[in-house]
């Protein structure tokens, strides 16, 4: 990376920033790019230089976090989605200590990042960053234990929900617990007889 390249890079990634921390303060439709642009230090035609709308940076921005949400799993997405329908059910368990600790680490050192999440789901796409986790993971295992496809829908909500409220929660704790006592109350509420 050239040295134009690298200032290009660092100013989007403050504009990223700003995004976030504006976020936190209110919803994504009363953010100004002037508002963007004051927190980053920069000026609007630097905004424009990068992002043609909010929009743009917004979905710039959910990327770059997702790549750095990627790089907190110690495997490969092929690896974590594996043959479902090869594995005994036994084995159909999602929520193991090894995929659920780098989750709840990526969490707490994301703090920020996740309380705009929640706080404007819509416009940070949280939804979307689900959706592999329902499709390749949830449905097939579902399928393998030979649920009805009509309460997929529900068996998913419950599931994905519930984490989700026992994360939100541990964030208005501000993460203050360890990332193993959640981990244990999630795998508790998941598996509750397997302690």
């Amino acid at each position: 990376m050239n040295k134009s390249e690298s200032k290009y890079f660092n100013t989007a990634l403050r504009m990223d920033e700003s995004l976030i921390t504006l976020l936190e303060e209110k919803d994504l439709e009363y953010i100004t790019v002037k508002e963007i642009c004051q927190r980053a230090g920069v000026n609007r035609s630097t905004f424009y230089l990068h992002y043609e709308t909010i929009a743009d940076l917004v979905n710039e921005t959910a990327e770059r976090i997702n790549r750095r949400f990627l790089s907190y799993f110690p495997k490969q997405k092929a690896e974590i989605l594996g043959n479902m329908g090869n594995r005994e059910k036994e084995e159909l368990v999602l929520v193991t200590r090894e995929y659920l600790l780098p989750y709840l680490r990526f969490i707490r050192d994301n703090k920020r990042v996740y309380r705009a999440a929640f706080r404007n789901p819509g416009g940070m796409r949280a939804g979307t960053r689900y959706g592999e986790l329902k499709q390749y993971i949830l449905r097939p295992i579902l399928e393998r234990f030979e649920i009805p496809e009509s309460y997929h829908p529900y068996y998913i909500a419950y599931y994905v929900e519930g984490i989700i409220a026992i994360v939100k929660e541990w964030l208005r704790k501000d993460c203050s617990d360890e990332v193993e006592m959640i981990a244990d109350i999630i795998e508790a509420c998941v598996h509750p007889y397997e302690k």
